[in-house]
């Protein structure tokens, strides 16, 4: 199933503004979808679901005099560990949320509730076995989280990650990873993803959760500054090298993901390594105007090439 028509009509560009954990606000996911741009957020940034609950009004009503924005997709960890899955379902569908991506694990807990919604789910996925057990479990689309990903990444190439999956799925594909410009956006279309992620370069945007110096960071940092480790929360992250350095808690052992970590209060410096397209900081309706003039002069360029 490709990409609903009254979903794509309502886009300015191929994009959506990532869930980012202590970063993605009702603020940010705002801006984006008043700008043709899929708003997100994580659930568990919400302190509560009373606060999940409030956001999501917060957000209907800045919405409901823009029949014509961008569609919200929160974000849901379905992890076996997170014990508000069940009452963050219950708020999404009392809000009548489009669509859902999922994350660390199946969807499968969730896939019916949603549906019975008339709600759309993508599962973020990082190798080919978890996408087939994610469309196995009745997945609507996929999002493939490939080398460069800010936050929690994959290791495979994108370009390969994109092909394998393309040869035996023709439904919505989401390239996460290494996205900072309209010519990477522009990119991943022609590899042939319907969507691609955005996150690290809405990170020192005014409508961020993001602390002033993480933003800071992000602004003075390049993709050479970003380490990816699992000894924060358990699965492989790209993290900034400067606040990994700084940290002198406990690191936790590889593959032991909590879902409480998350809502911890604990600010993680999470970059991926298109950071280096990150220059300053500005609203992040900027950061789509600048990317929807680069997505159209690629567009131009690529029509200027001759044939080969």
């Amino acid at each position: 199933m490709p990409l609903p028509a009254d979903l794509t009509a309502r886009l300015s560009l191929p994009l959506i503004a990532a869930p980012m954990t202590g970063v993605s606000g009702p603020e940010l996911a705002v801006v984006a979808c008043r700008n043709g741009v899929i708003g997100s957020f994580p659930t568990h940034n919400a302190a509560n679901v009373e606060v999940l609950d409030e956001w999501l009004d917060q957000i209907g009503t800045a919405q409901s005099g823009h029949p014509d924005a961008a569609p919200l997709a929160p974000n849901l960890v379905v992890h076996r560990t997170n014990e508000r899955l069940a009452a963050d379902v219950d708020q999404l569908v009392a809000h009548g949320v489009e669509l859902v991506i999922t994350s660390v694990g199946s969807p499968e807990p969730v896939v019916e509730r949603l549906h019975a919604a008339g709600c759309l789910v993508f599962a973020d996925v990082a190798t080919l076995r978890h996408a087939q057990r994610a469309l196995e479990a009745g997945a609507d689309g996929l999002v493939l989280l490939t080398a460069g990903a800010g936050g929690q990444t994959g290791s495979a190439n994108p370009f390969a990650f994109v092909r394998a999956v393309r040869e035996h799925f023709t439904g919505p594909l989401v390239l996460a990873g290494g996205i900072s410009d309209g010519h990477a956006l522009l990119a991943a279309e022609a590899l042939g993803a319907d969507l691609a992620y955005m996150g690290t370069g809405f990170i020192a945007t005014t409508e961020s959760l993001a602390p002033e110096d993480y933003q800071a960071a992000v602004v003075s940092a390049s993709l050479d500054d970003v380490r990816q480790t699992e000894q924060v929360g358990g699965l492989p992250a790209n993290l900034l090298a400067a606040w990994l350095e700084s940290q002198r808690a406990p690191m936790v052992s590889a593959g032991d993901f909590q879902a409480e970590r998350l809502t911890n209060g604990r600010t993680v410096w999470s970059a991926g390594h298109s950071v280096s397209g990150v220059h300053y900081a500005c609203s992040a309706a900027e950061v789509i105007d600048r990317v929807r003039l680069q997505y159209r002069d690629a567009r131009n360029q690529l029509l200027e090439m001759p044939c080969r």
